[in-house]
């Protein structure tokens, strides 16, 4: 198998789409395809389905990509080593919530341009339910979440820090003002949930749970500034990273709704695939992390 072909397959079987294939490898969409139907045709099987627009992979299109990642990162490896990491290239996807991205990352970012000028860092948005599967087909190199837990054996969670949380309404709201609020006081509250930040919506579940109630979802978006926006003009109450509120808090803009049930926050864990291989950009990056991402704010 030439390993040109086996790193189009790879790259078609993680994004499925030979579209998009061809635009991360700077290829013709017909150069990817005559390159997978080389390697079907060396193989002998069928490595993908296309049903219409859709792409999937087949049970030994399955098989191969186990191997074929594997292949991938040692070709990977063994130039990095020849190279010396101070000649660190490459490309690495990560996702990441909204708030880390706008109020945590700057000064990681900058970190990370100092220690690898040659790399690019693909920033995605964090869709949670799908980090997962992400993470296992390689489409994901690393993934941010802001949950308490990731209940995966075959993934990686570290704990990088805590994001406190805190249930906000516009001043006028008719929660606003009182000496507590607990579940019952958000049964039939018009809500305003975001999908951007990853568990924002679980928390808010978990707490009419307790009231037994369902939300009353007004608005639902992937934005959190979005939501922000709606919540101070008035349209629903929501729960928001302290970090994300700060400003508006200070100019009243928001009222912070006292929950009288324990602390509200979030676990900032770091997520990788137990047997990624880690590249020496990526490495960089993750310790890089470590150090930087959850010790500044606003982005600066």
């Amino acid at each position: 198998m030439e390993l040109r072909d086996l790193k189009t397959f790879v790259t078609v079987a993680s994004l499925l789409n030979f579209n998009q294939a061809g635009r991360a490898l700077h290829a013709a969409q017909s150069t990817v395809s005559v390159r997978v139907r080389a390697l079907e045709e060396e193989l002998g099987v069928r490595l993908f389905d296309r049903l219409g627009r859709r792409v999937l992979l087949t049970e030994a299109g399955e098989r191969l990509l186990v191997y074929g990642r594997k292949l991938v990162d040692m070709e990977e490896e063994a130039r990095s080593w020849v190279m010396g990491d101070a000649n660190a290239h490459g490309t690495i996807s990560v996702r990441m919530p909204e708030t880390l991205c706008l109020r945590r990352l700057t000064g990681t970012l900058r970190a990370f341009r100092e220690s690898c000028p040659g790399a690019r860092i693909r920033l995605l948005p964090c869709l949670f339910d799908g980090i997962g599967d992400d993470l296992r087909r390689g489409v994901t190199d690393l993934a941010f979440v802001l949950a308490n837990e990731v209940l995966s054996r075959d993934l990686v969670a570290e704990l990088l820090g805590v994001e406190e949380l805190v249930l906000v309404a516009a001043p006028g709201h008719p929660l606003a003002g009182r000496a507590g609020i607990g579940p019952k006081d958000l049964v039939g509250q018009p809500m305003l949930l975001s999908t951007g930040d990853c568990s924002y919506r679980r928390i808010v579940e978990g707490m009419l749970a307790q009231a037994g109630s369902e939300p009353l979802a007004t608005v639902e978006c992937g934005s959190v500034e979005a939501v922000k926006r709606f919540a101070v003009r008035g349209v629903g109450l929501t729960i928001l990273p302290e970090i994300t509120a700060r400003s508006e808090l200070a100019a009243g803009t928001l009222a912070a709704l006292p929950w009288t049930e324990g602390p509200l926050e979030a676990a900032v864990l770091m997520v990788r695939h137990k047997d990624k291989w880690l590249s020496p950009v990526l490495s960089t990056f993750i310790n890089i992390c470590r150090d930087h991402l959850m010790s500044q704010g606003d982005g600066e």
